[in-house]
Order: structure tokens, then C-alpha cells, then sequence
């Protein structure tokens, strides 16, 4: 059962990667969600190259921070533990990503 549960860790660890690396200036407007749907005046606005900044960074570190502590967990208890705690991590910080978000607009 372990191995399933860091095989699935690991996955969404990819995932997370691979969006904070695959949005870019360039399809910022496909891909994040309530910047597509601005006017090209709010765009003009919005501080993307600050903000994509921020969401490199917030991925990256939802990543890492919610792997270690799913490790400690499944070290220290057991799986289910771990992947409680694991779920916990990935939820809590994202109201930080809407909040923080929201300070790149200069509306």
C-alpha cells in the first residue's frame, strides 16, 4: 500500500511541477483562470510577469513542503496519517493563492 501512496505523491508532485515550469507569458492567457477571461485593458493592468514570479514559487513549494511532510507522517505513524496530512497540506495554503493573487491587479 505504500508504494501505491508514493507513486500517487510522486504524481501529483509532476503535475504541480509541470504547471509551475509550463506557464509562461506566452499562453498565461489559455491557461490561467481569470486572467483569460480580462479585458485587454485589465491585462495591461495586471503585473503577469510579477505574478507568474509568485506562482513559480507557490507550486514549487506546495510541492516540496507537502512531500516532507506526507515522508515524516508515513515514517512517524502510518499511511493513512500521512495521507490525511498530506491532504491537509496540499488545502491549507490555497487561500494563499487566491489572496496573495489578487495583489498583482492594479485595477
Amino acid at each position: 500500500m505504500k508504494n501505491y501512496l508514493i507513486i500517487s505523491v510522486l504524481l501529483v508532485n509532476i503535475i504541480f511541477v509541470v504547471i509551475a515550469y509550463g506557464v509562461n507569458k506566452n499562453n498565461a492567457k489559455y491557461l490561467l483562470a481569470g486572467y483569460n477571461t480580462m479585458t485587454t485593458e485589465e491585462r495591461d493592468k495586471f503585473d503577469l510577469d510579477g505574478f507568474l514570479k509568485f506562482f513559480k514559487k507557490y507550486f514549487l513549494q506546495v510541492a516540496f513542503w507537502s512531500t516532507l511532510i506526507f515522508i515524516i507522517l508515513l515514517v512517524l505513524f502510518n499511511p493513512k496519517v500521512a495521507i490525511i496530512g498530506y491532504t491537509i497540506a496540499l488545502l491549507l495554503p490555497m487561500p494563499i493563492l487566491v489572496i496573495m493573487g489578487n495583489k498583482f491587479s492594479n485595477m
